[in-house]
């Protein structure tokens, strides 16, 4: 099972042709290995990007990809991530960007509930989660 993070999603029911083409092989691709899941966070941050509500999880279902809820042990993990990154960048400074517990939330999703996940944002989630296959889509 592999996750996929918002941003490829909004990617793939946007505009940009480029990125539209990059996410629609990447998860064609991720389909045929087995299901492709989001977690609620993706869901809300999708229908925030795009809207639609209820017609974008249609569309998202219609290509396949399923909805699957974040555990109570991803949430401590989360969490636990969460904290860690605050200290790690409470040390740091502003040399770290801010980023907010729906990130580490997606994560630990992928991590403990699937085996990868999809994201444009590989170095975040290569650095706080250690081990996850990470799946970036490419352009043709």
């Amino acid at each position: 099972m592999i996750a996929i993070d918002s941003s490829v999603l909004i990617d793939l029911l946007g505009e940009d042709e480029t990125r539209v083409d990059a996410a629609e092989g990447c998860v064609r691709e991720a389909l045929a290995q087995g299901p492709v899941v989001l977690c609620e966070v993706v869901v809300s941050e999708i229908t925030a990007g795009l809207g639609f509500g209820a017609d974008i999880m249609d569309v998202v279902e219609e290509m396949g990809m399923r909805y699957l809820p974040i555990e109570r042990r991803a949430a401590i993990r989360a969490g636990e991530m969460q904290r860690r990154y605050n200290q790690r960048r409470k040390v740091a400074g502003a040399a770290i960007p801010a980023r907010t517990v729906p990130d580490f939330l997606v994560g630990a999703h992928a991590m403990l509930q699937c085996s990868a996940l999809i994201t444009r944002d590989a170095g975040f989630f290569r650095d706080y989660f250690k081990g996850l296959k990470i799946i970036v889509p490419k352009p043709a």
